[in-house]
């Protein structure tokens, strides 16, 4: 029962116990991956004994989940790994752009010492938030802001236990808009030109989804316009980006928002016992993909 490990950064001490191999063959029974990572049909036709493929990551976009169901191959996200870690990056991104901690930073970091230089400047207890997405990471989100005082709007597909707004009304109502969507064919470039344009003047973004929801050349465009006030991505629909976009009061960091310590241990434990239980020929408690 060998297991693929595609991904190089999934320690050994983690997959102790499986027989693990660094190159598809005939008798792989399962894979195990990282979101940089795609894996399609070809792929999976490659591996005929294949039984299993997990990610270590939420979000499954780069497996081909269809595929795999054809092919009678279960597919494993890890859903419940890093919730307080995204949403505490989601937390700092968007304290940064309500602070300027940025150019201020740079400022000083320059030579000066103006507490004016990043323009005016906002606190959360005034501040409407609209969450787009209210899933495990959107509402720990909620919490948080509600917590520090903010009003909040929600956009979802589902009933998620809270008053909805429709995507329009939450951009044309809220001071801050941050993205907690899954990567689908309906969300990509959820956010585009025409959503932009109907932002309030000088409104936030934060993205610590997926980057192919954010169409990046308008926000780049409406940033150095002056229309948006700033925005945070922790995501870029390329990674890393051929030419980083370079715009004024635009944070980027290396899609780092799932990431600790704790975290990295966690979605590697849940991800290598979804490979045990779909070997054992049991149900993953995990899977998004039956195994027919």
């Amino acid at each position: 029962m060998s297991v693929f490990v595609a991904a190089e950064r999934i320690p050994a001490d983690a997959v102790a116990g499986l027989d693990v191999v660094h190159e598809p063959g005939p008798g792989v029974e399962a894979v195990l991956l990282m979101h940089e990572v795609r894996f399609g049909p070809a792929e999976m036709d490659e591996l005929p004994a294949l039984k299993v493929i997990v990610t270590g990551s939420v979000g499954y976009d780069h497996v081909d989940v269809a595929a795999a169901a054809e092919r009678g191959i279960w597919v494993c996200n890890v859903p419940d790994y890093c919730v307080d870690e995204v949403a505490d990056h989601t937390l700092a991104l968007l304290l940064a752009l309500v602070r300027g901690v940025v150019p201020l930073n740079a400022g000083t970091q320059a030579g000066g010492w103006d507490a004016l230089s990043a323009g005016p400047l906002r606190t959360l207890p005034r501040l409407r938030v609209g969450i787009v997405g209210y899933g495990r990471i959107g509402s720990a989100v909620g919490r948080r802001l509600s917590a520090l005082g903010c009003e909040l709007a929600v956009a979802d597909v589902r009933d998620v236990g809270v008053p909805l707004t429709s995507l329009d009304g939450l951009l044309e109502t809220s001071d801050a808009v941050t993205l907690h969507v899954p990567l689908t064919a309906a969300t990509v470039g959820l956010i585009g030109a025409g959503e932009i344009a109907r932002m309030r003047p000088g409104a936030l973004l934060v993205n610590t989804a997926r980057g192919a929801v954010v169409e990046l050349e308008p926000l780049v465009r409406a940033l150095r316009e002056g229309r948006l006030g700033g925005a945070a991505l922790d995501v870029l629909p390329s990674e890393p980006p051929a030419e980083f976009p370079a715009a004024p009061n635009l944070i980027v960091t290396p899609h780092a928002a799932w990431y600790s310590e704790q975290s990295e241990r966690s979605v590697y434990a849940k991800a290598v016992e979804s490979v045990r239980t779909a070997l054992r020929g049991e149900r993953p408690a995990a899977a998004v993909a039956e195994s027919i």
